[in-house]
């Protein structure tokens, strides 16, 4: 499988309980990029700096993103609130759970799906799930398998289990069921806030294959992610006062939380700062709002601002609003990255952008797809690692503005998700990721690629049958 990796990435061998790297050395290692004192960036593949994953002892490329999450919590000295999809790295449990105990105030909501600990789910179980549930819980039931005997003991839980240690010492969640439904969408933000003035967000859940790797996959590098730690009180008030909406009156109270669209209106709110200026939106919308207001607007208006270079890297690229917005200026130069699970779907929009269409499931054509007059072959996927992801949600444009958030671009992600996104204005923080597309373009398959040629010709043969 390593033959699939980009050159440069060396031998993993397995160890007893973990896994110890031969190599992950980049022949290049470029030098690292200044950083903005009020915005700092943090990408997990970066080849710029390397650190040995805690967990799986292998020496890669990339910065710790955990490590960024840990040093924020131990800075922490009166609050810290998390609102992420997915929380699953012990050592962030036990961090926040030292803090709790030495008198800084700890809130955290997760999504509903992810509330439980996943020690409590049994073999049984995990074998009746679908392929991405059902390897997602042998990873983690491999990870919590410390003596590698087969069984996972309360122990064993207890240590690896993050979820189920911040229940035991009783840290106080809340899920997107607290609101009085069955889950409001997808709970979806990945940020958290430190004592009022420091917020980290960006596109990476709190997971071990959202930032390291899979357990199984000694390859895996984690999904591709970014982080951001920004340092203002105004932006951290404005996530605050989202988190509080979600929060209510905490668990165990008045089913007066507030996840999904029943929210008031939040408008833009735009924080200035000395080398640029943070403009915030936070999802979702009511879905008779008008478009301009709603995140993916703002997204598209942004876009449609650019005036020489847009680049886009992106999990999943499904609104035609946004695709619309690209092709106002003919002049505009556009690369665009989607992750590999989601490029050659009938509703993405890389298939209008290279002129292509493709039947659903049911063969059928979407309503909405616009195919491009101008096509262009800029369009694909980068090659990574096997187990991971494209998980990016950004655009670079210009070389001098960034939007990045939880959002994906989306109608969930813009009428049904709890999501959050940022519109940077900011030429250093640009340079981190103009950098980090490069490094992905660089090893991207693009245009009419083979596995596109595969997809078109799977999906003729089942419509002709």
């Amino acid at each position: 499988m390593l033959n699939r990796v980009q050159a440069g990435l060396g031998l993993i061998a397995l160890t007893g309980l973990g896994f110890v790297c031969l190599g992950w050395q980049s022949s290049h290692k470029p030098p690292p990029l200044p950083q903005d004192p009020h915005i700092q960036v943090f990408f997990n593949q970066a080849d710029t700096n390397s650190y040995q994953d805690p967990y799986r002892r292998i020496q890669r490329s990339g910065d710790n993103l955990e490590q960024i999450l840990l040093d924020a919590i131990n800075q922490a000295t009166t609050s810290i609130d998390i609102a992420v999809q997915e929380l699953n790295l012990p050592l962030v449990a036990q961090a926040l759970i030292y803090k709790a105990q030495t008198g800084v105030t700890v809130r955290v909501i997760l999504d509903n799906q992810y509330s439980d600990g996943w020690s409590h789910h049994d073999t049984a179980w995990i074998r009746q799930q679908d392929n991405h549930s059902r390897g997602k819980y042998e990873n983690l039931s491999a990870f919590g398998d410390i003596n590698g005997d087969g069984h996972i003991t309360s122990d064993e839980a207890a240590k690896r289990d993050a979820i189920l240690m911040l229940q035991q010492a009783a840290i106080p969640m809340v899920n997107d069921t607290d609101d009085g439904t069955k889950g409001s969408g997808l709970m979806h933000h990945k940020f958290m806030v430190v004592d009022g003035r420091q917020v980290i967000t960006g596109s990476a859940n709190f997971t071990l294959s959202g930032i390291h790797g899979d357990w199984l996959v000694p390859e895996s590098r984690g999904n591709a992610n970014a982080l951001l730690r920004i340092d203002n009180v105004e932006l951290a008030t404005a996530y605050i006062d989202e988190f509080n909406l979600l929060w209510g009156d905490g668990p165990g109270g008045q089913v007066n939380s507030l996840f999904g669209s029943p929210k008031p209106v939040r408008p833009l709110k735009t924080v200035n700062l000395p080398n640029g200026q943070i403009t915030v939106q936070f999802s979702p919308h009511r879905a008779n709002s008008p478009r301009e207001h709603t995140t993916n607007g703002v997204i598209a208006n942004t876009l449609s601002q650019a005036s020489q270079s847009v680049d886009l890297a992106l999990f999943v690229f499904t609104d035609q609003g946004i695709a619309d917005a690209l092709q106002l200026n003919p002049s505009l130069q556009i690369r665009t990255l989607i992750d590999r699970s989601f490029i050659y779907r009938s509703y993405s929009e890389a298939l209008d952008m290279l002129g292509l269409a493709l039947p659903n499931h049911r063969c059928q054509y979407e309503k909405d797809n616009r195919v491009w007059k101008d096509t262009i072959t800029t369009v694909g996927y980068p090659e990574l690692a096997d187990g991971d992801k494209l998980h990016h949600k950004f655009a670079l444009l210009d070389n001098r503005q960034v939007i990045i958030g939880s959002h994906n671009w989306s109608n969930a992600a813009n009428h049904t998700n709890d999501e959050n996104l940022l519109v940077i204005e900011n030429t250093t923080v640009a340079q981190h990721f103009k950098r980090e597309f490069d490094r992905l373009y660089n090893v991207a398959k693009l245009g009419r690629t083979k596995y596109l040629v595969q997809q078109m010709k799977k999906m003729q043969e089942k419509c002709r049958g």
